[in-house]
């Protein structure tokens, strides 16, 4: 997830094609289609996620996330789907998944391209009718949840590669949004330095005098 000074950065940018990004996703947010949302690490698209999110019907509900990338192959099910007690080794207790956590309000799909092929079969079911099961159930669940995913892979490439479903990169890839990174966009390097020296002067412990200013 990206910082607050990556936030800033972002909405200060005079950079055209975050400009549409913006746009896009300010024209978009009152719909309930899915989001793609494509770009470097460090680019912002958490920050873009959340952005959709508040300009959103559903602002006043959950926002749950989903990191693929910092969650274990063997755990994605449970942390998506919840399970019941006993499901499998290690679960103690029945665990709420996110998706229902995200009932009425919106999903956070991040580094979707990380996604096991296994799993991402069951989240296109899932997209497909608004229902899942739980681990070690049988009963369908319904939910209405909207999803917003992100990646910092070529998922097309990924596509053609064998390694990501085509029919669920469309399914996600209803709205894609783009950010570029920060060496295409060089003219906003100055307020980048600019937003890192106030935030070391706010965080700094050393009693020294604030750092006024940046030397090439």
């Amino acid at each position: 997830m990206e910082n607050i000074t990556d936030g800033a950065l972002l909405f200060k940018s005079q950079s055209a094609a975050v400009q549409q990004a913006l746009r896009q996703a300010c024209e978009a947010a009152s719909q309930d289609g899915s989001f793609l949302i494509t770009g470097e690490s460090g680019t912002g698209k958490s920050i873009l996620a959340c952005f959709i999110y508040q300009r959103s019907s559903r602002r006043q509900e959950p926002f749950q996330i989903i990191d693929f990338a910092s969650v274990t192959e063997h755990l994605i099910a449970s942390e998506l789907f919840g399970h019941k007690k006993g499901a499998f080794t290690g679960a103690v207790d029945n665990k709420t998944g996110l998706l229902e956590q995200a009932h009425k309000g919106t999903l956070f799909l991040d580094e979707i391209g990380t996604m096991p092929p296994p799993m991402q079969t069951k989240l296109l079911t899932f997209l497909d009718t608004q229902t899942f099961t739980r681990m070690g159930e049988t009963k369908p669940v319904k939910v209405d949840v909207r999803v917003i995913a992100a990646t910092n892979e070529d998922l097309w490439r990924c596509v053609q590669e064998k390694t990501f479903r085509e029919d669920l990169f469309h399914r996600l890839n209803v709205i894609n949004l783009y950010l570029p990174p920060l060496r295409e966009r060089m003219e906003e390097l100055p307020d980048l330095l600019e937003l890192y020296r106030c935030e070391l002067n706010v965080h700094r412990r050393d009693h020294k005098p604030p750092i006024r200013s940046y030397h090439p």
